[in-house]
């Protein structure tokens, strides 16, 4: 962790010394207002100047990465996690021995994990990141799994000619039956209720 200390005529001047020498930026630090100094008489006798010490934050990747293998560690299993960054996308894709216990059953824990992570990412950042949590391609067989399943539904629909309602869903697993049927005229898709016990509702046209 990097730490500078610096001075200055301000506060801000000691402040803008510290953020060159780190080459950072002020939302990315810590800061610590060791004394603020005094212009003294004229601005010039008797002055004294302003120290800081400015701590580099942990990076919000760092901090998550941790985060994750903390948890892991405390459920008993040893993961290695490789992240990726995408645009305003953050990948973080989870292997080892053991992956099952983190991804639950459909996908449950896992989904419980990425929301946190969410949450840390974003805490202070300037930037919106979407954060994915991956376990060993998980994510690609839940997908495929989705769009069969939406697909199936479907055809129960129009042959029923009743709508079919789905199980609870989080957000973008909705997202994947609504994009998998979207191009369909025999058939129409809604998401409905409250999280977290909202679905999707499949209806015949």
């Amino acid at each position: 962790m990097r730490q500078i200390t610096a001075t200055g005529q301000t506060v801000d001047d000691a402040v803008q010394s510290a953020l060159q020498q780190l080459n950072t930026t002020r939302d990315q630090v810590n800061i610590e207002i060791i004394d603020e100094g005094k212009k003294g008489i004229l601005g010039l006798f008797g002055s004294k100047r302003a120290i800081v010490k400015v701590t580099l934050a942990p990076s919000h990747l760092k901090v998550a990465e941790t985060y994750l293998q903390d948890i892991a560690r405390h459920m008993g299993v040893d993961v290695k996690v490789t992240t990726t960054t995408v645009q305003n996308t953050i990948t973080f894709d989870l292997s080892g021995d053991k992956i099952a216990l983190l991804i639950g059953k459909r996908g449950q824990t896992l989904n419980g994990i990425q929301y946190l992570l969410q949450l840390i990412v974003n805490r202070n950042a300037k930037d919106y990141y979407t954060v994915v949590v991956d376990a060993e391609g998980y994510r690609d067989r839940r997908k495929q799994t989705l769009e069969t399943l939406a697909n199936r539904m479907a055809e129960k629909a129009i042959s029923t000619r009743r709508s079919v309602t789905l199980e609870p869903m989080p957000s973008y697993e909705r997202k994947v039956i609504h994009t998998a049927l979207q191009d369909r005229t025999d058939i129409s898709t809604s998401s409905e209720g409250t999280e977290p016990n909202r679905h999707v509702v499949i209806h015949s046209s």
